[in-house]
């Protein structure tokens, strides 16, 4: 069993990740008169050389040998470095177009598309409730369609290259530095060599617009290396079910900031739209912690049979578990 303060310290780690990519929508805007395109290619290129660093103090080097030797799993990291990039330039040019809303609707609908794909591509069997939960959230998209007079495809696409990385990701296995730093290497040429190109263009940004804009271009590889540490802590010393409640938290952020910050308009339809949402993560929500609850609930009988079996071994029979109360039965 952890101990209560690795998981505290775990708990406050989660809440510093999400807290820092639910703020993000406020970084980005600072970079203008920068496009998406370029502050991307500079948040790939930082990326790297920030955990390049990380990697020389922990001496974490061995994963690269191991890594170079699969092919299979190279093939997956550069997926996974393709789909992040579509979501990253996306979700950059979306808040710095007034689109911080939509963008952190693709984040509310991410659990809800990563469930369906796990039913689609990984043939998984849902609860009840995940039904429920899914029918609802697709209910949510054709509002805010008919709300939009269009797909919300700021929110789809964000969703989908969101969960398709978690899933690529998933089968990769890599820890949060390593896989990053993975992923940024094959990223790196491209980004370098457009910088190089808008560079030679005369249609670069860096360097031109004063030193301050230069360091804030160079702060995209922390802001994007020091959340993603800031999770990994984290997903080693807290449950899983605590990780899926914290990751609320920047798509609520955001929402905060587009509607009360960025002054973003919200249409009753909107309302009615996100509000259905809302409805299908608190039933996924709902149907996680109790299953949760049922899972150490199961542990600890299990141990406590086992307990009492070795205890019986060595002392005599062990006694009948006596019949479960109508108060059990329902629990």
């Amino acid at each position: 069993m952890k101990s209560v303060n690795e998981q505290r310290s775990g708990l406050l780690y989660g809440i510093g990740a999400y807290g820092m990519w639910g703020l993000v929508p406020l970084f980005w805007p600072l970079l203008k008169p920068a496009g998406a395109m370029e502050i991307l290619a500079h948040r790939m290129v930082w990326s790297l050389a920030v955990v390049g660093v990380v990697l020389v103090l922990v001496r974490r080097w061995a994963w690269v040998g191991e890594l170079v030797r699969q092919p299979r799993k190279l093939g997956l990291i550069a997926v996974a470095a393709t789909v992040i990039t579509v979501n990253w330039g996306l979700y950059i040019w979306a808040v710095n177009n007034g689109q911080v809303v939509e963008a952190s609707l693709g984040y509310f609908i991410n659990p809800l598309v990563t469930i369906a794909m796990g039913v689609l591509l990984l043939k998984e069997r849902l609860r009840p409730a995940q039904w429920a939960a899914v029918t609802v959230g697709f209910a949510a998209v054709l509002v805010l369609a008919v709300g939009y007079g269009r797909p919300p495809w700021i929110s789809l696409v964000l969703a989908f290259s969101f969960a398709t990385y978690g899933l690529v990701k998933k089968k990769v296995n890599l820890g949060g530095v390593e896989s990053l730093a993975a992923e940024t290497a094959v990223q790196f040429l491209p980004a370098l060599g457009y910088l190089l190109w808008i560079g030679s263009q005369g249609n670069a940004t860096f360097g031109a617009q004063g030193p301050g804009h230069a360091a804030l271009l160079a702060v995209t590889g922390i802001v994007t290396a020091v959340p993603l540490m800031c999770f990994g802590a984290a997903a080693i010393r807290v449950p899983l079910s605590t990780l899926g409640l914290l990751q609320y938290l920047a798509p609520v952020f955001q929402f905060g900031l587009g509607v009360v910050y960025f002054h973003e308009a919200m249409p009753p339809e909107r309302w009615a739209g996100f509000s259905l949402v809302w409805a299908a993560l608190a039933m996924l929500t709902w149907d996680a912690l109790r299953s949760a609850r049922r899972g150490r609930a199961q542990a600890l009988r299990l141990a406590a049979v086992a307990a009492a079996g070795a205890a019986g071994g060595s002392s005599g029979p062990v006694p009948a578990e006596p019949a479960p109360t109508p108060a059990s039965k329902s629990a």
